[in-house]
């Protein structure tokens, strides 16, 4: 696969406890994003965070599991990117999903094939 110096970067804000249909959301996301063929995706787990409908839980710190922020980022064409944000659109409930354009330098595999 090809990706164009001139791509998009999808980046998508959740919890890490959002569901979809019983399943981890950020997960159904990138499984859904490697059967339409997108480049790749990335999920980061961050420490702590706020948003619109949230707050921040000074006790969260002395639980052994809270709801971790969750950001998950793909950068790929503006067509692909755009045809994959219906999908998004159906199935995330609370968040965010931001688009920018972005410079691709290079994407190479493993054995650093382009």
């Amino acid at each position: 696969m090809e990706l164009p110096r001139d791509a998009v970067l999808l980046r998508i804000f959740i919890g890490e406890n959002d569901l979809y249909q019983g399943e981890p959301l950020f997960k159904v996301i990138v499984m859904r994003a490697r059967e339409q063929h997108l480049a790749g995706a990335t999920v980061f787990r961050g420490p702590m965070g706020f948003g619109k409908s949230s707050h921040l839980d000074h006790n969260a710190i002395l639980r052994l599991s809270f709801d971790s922020p969750i950001v998950i980022e793909m950068v790929d064409t503006e067509e692909k990117i755009q045809s994959f944000l219906p999908t998004i659109e159906s199935i995330i409930g609370p968040g965010l999903v931001t688009l920018e354009r972005v410079k691709a330098i290079f994407f190479k595999g493993k054995n650093g094939q382009a």
